[in-house]
């Protein structure tokens, strides 16, 4: 993706079902757990960059000792810099003799994060303030154990405002601020229901009450406090929660938006967002690696039980095809496989963009992201040269013209080339991030092989993904006309990002979406103000109706055009400005229909059909048209 975009955060639990002790014995490490919580994160920062979180849950701890901890910061190299820190103040007791790492007893003792219940959390921010305080694991206290919750997810709640209101007409004073506070809220009330009637059954039968705290944690059911809680939640979600007692849970969405994976054997089990991560810190083969089952959540009880049930009925199947596209890592095997797909599926729009000229066409891609979607293009564009040369030459044979001059012609001339051509600065990326208002530096983030593009050349990049447009006319496009070539093309393997997301990735905002400028641009010239008027005044007349009665009126919008004709537009609007070179542009979009032939497990496309999976989609996309109408920046849930 050529645009910097914010985009869905990671988390990692790990739950040891081993003493410490044995982890010291087999791995010669009391800090197992913790060790793994890192390099699992690790394997997962391409998911969050803002911040990072970590937390800890004690197993059978006396009264008066302390069983939960929790580090957050947003300082750069979060994730780092928490693990040095702890590992720090860990040597630190090791020189002072508190701790004796041959007895893992004393770890426990003195370490915070010495249990046996790890949380972690990446994130990538996409509401609420950009404050250590919003950054992951959320807590709530009390002096009880099974009150006591510890919260990190990977998810958007669209309808924030109906929970926090739920709150309100209970009685309660909710701080407002993100979704995530309303979430633990919602799922804290319920906890404390469920705490205070075990308690209140067990007093009212003169049960002694130091012996109250182990009858309530062993009745304790969290999937049954979940299904109340999340029961008119609207959004995707992956979140995992820990509770004092050393009950945790692990949920995920009916729809299975966001992504979910667990491994488990006799010695631990653990979740992450990506099934990779879990692979190669495991050391599983991909079988050993399962998906939650979406409106499922995995429960852990503080005596190492493990289940699993639903807490909602089931829906439709709808998940994020931008985890396949983008975001997860490619070296997941089938994720590798679907991207190779997605760039050859771009076939006969390439072929038809270059006249079928492959000897005078160079292949690239930009950004690194969308390297394997180039292997998969090339892939494809060489079968299809050979069954070009396959027909010719029989052709020939057939018709007695067969000599070596043809031979030559067919197999060494007309062949796709591909390059390197763009080179991207990740140091100067990364500063410019960090640098706001600096515009002109962004034209350098990138660079170029010379030497190798003519002028007779056409030079095809492969794109993943394009949003807002706006790194490939002030940068990429500037970089690659230095190269001079008689025109360049611009391939992605994503459709048109027409409509907003609002279940995790950061592009809500519709008027900053290039195809929606490009499509806004064609009503302007076709004189057809009037259906923006129309369009605004209909999202205004159902933007007080509950979010399961609106409906896409925005869709309008781009059913006057092809998508062809908005293609051709966002090539006018991207066209590099002050450039010595003019040439040809033409960018192509791969139709949505080849995306889902090319990833068929992965059929969320809300972005580009406006066919969302919930209600709260409408609603968010309802309100950001009327933002973008009224002039108002500003996430749209």
């Amino acid at each position: 993706m050529s645009d910097f975009l914010k985009h869905e955060c990671g988390i990692a639990m790990i739950r040891l079902l081993k003493p410490l002790s044995y982890y010291q014995e087999k791995y010669n490490t009391p800090l197992y757990g913790f060790n793994q919580l890192f390099l699992l994160m690790e394997k997962q920062h391409n998911r969050g960059q803002d911040g990072a979180g970590i937390g800890c849950v004690k197993l059978n701890v006396s009264p008066g000792q302390p069983y939960m901890a929790r580090e957050r910061t947003i300082k750069s190299n979060s994730l780092a810099r928490i693990f040095k820190g702890q590992l720090k103040a860990y040597q630190k007791m090791v020189d002072r003799g508190l701790i004796h790492p041959e007895f893992p007893q004393t770890v426990k003792d003195n370490f915070e994060f010495g249990g046996e219940v790890l949380l972690g959390h990446l994130r990538y921010g996409t509401s609420g303030v950009y404050a250590s305080s919003s950054c992951h694991p959320y807590v709530r206290q009390s002096n009880w154990p099974t009150k006591n919750l510890m919260l990190a997810g990977n998810f958007t709640i669209t309808n924030e405002k109906d929970l926090n209101n739920d709150l309100i007409n209970r009685g309660q004073h909710p701080i407002f601020g993100t979704d995530t506070q309303a979430v633990l809220e919602e799922i804290g009330f319920h906890l404390d229901e469920a705490h205070d009637a075990i308690y209140h059954k067990m007093r009212d039968q003169n049960v002694e009450g130091t012996q109250i705290p182990s009858i309530i944690s062993k009745e304790l059911d969290p999937v049954r406090i979940l299904q109340k809680a999340a029961a008119n939640w609207d959004g995707g979600y992956a979140i995992a929660g820990l509770i004092g007692n050393g009950d945790t849970f692990v949920m995920r969405d009916p729809q299975g938006i966001r992504p979910c994976y667990y491994f488990q054997n006799d010695e631990v089990i653990a979740f992450a967002s990506e099934r990779v991560a879990l692979m190669t810190i495991f050391d599983q083969p991909i079988e050993n690696v399962c998906e939650l089952e979406p409106g499922s959540a995995t429960v852990v009880k503080s005596d190492g039980t493990i289940y699993c049930e639903r807490f909602t009925e089931p829906r439709p199947f709808t998940p994020c095809s931008f985890e396949r596209i983008y975001f997860s890592r490619g070296n997941d095997a089938d994720i590798y496989k679907e991207r190779k797909a997605l760039g050859g599926a771009l076939l006969e729009q390439v072929v038809k963009a270059i006249s079928n000229n492959f000897a005078d066409s160079v292949f690239s891609f930009v950004p690194n992201t969308a390297e394997v979607a180039y292997y998969g293009l090339l892939d494809s564009m060489r079968l299809h040269r050979r069954q070009e040369v396959r027909d010719r030459l029989l052709m020939a044979q057939k018709e007695g013209t067969l000599d070596a001059a043809l031979i030559d012609e067919l197999i060494m001339g007309n062949w796709p080339r591909g390059e390197k051509i763009a080179h991207k600065d990740i140091k100067l990326r990364t500063f410019i991030s960090q640098e706001s208002g600096r515009a002109k530096l962004v034209s350098h983030v990138y660079d170029i092989t010379y030497g190798v593009v003519s002028e007779k050349d056409c030079l095809v990049c492969i794109d993943d993904s394009i949003v807002r447009g706006t790194t490939l006319k002030e940068s990429i496009l500037k970089i690659l006309s230095r190269t001079k070539p008689r025109k360049i093309v611009v391939a992605s393997t994503a459709p048109q990002i027409r409509y907003p997301d609002c279940y995790g990735i950061d592009m809500s905002e519709l008027g900053k979406f290039i195809a929606f400028k490009a499509t806004v641009e064609l009503i302007k010239e076709d004189g057809s103000a009037d259906l923006m008027q129309d369009v605004y005044q209909d999202c205004l007349a159902q933007a007080n109706l509950p979010a399961c009665d609106m409906v896409n009126h925005v869709k309008r919008l781009y059913d006057r055009y092809t998508s062809e004709q908005i293609s051709a537009k966002i090539a006018e609007l991207v066209y590099p400005k002050n450039v010595p070179w003019k040439g040809e542009l033409e960018i192509v979009f791969l139709p949505v229909e080849k995306m889902h032939e090319a990833i068929p497990t992965h059929n969320g496309d809300w972005y580009f059909t406006g066919n969302y999976p919930t209600a709260g989609g409408y609603s968010t996309l309802n309100r950001a048209f009327i933002n973008y109408y009224e002039n108002k920046a500003g996430r749209a849930y």
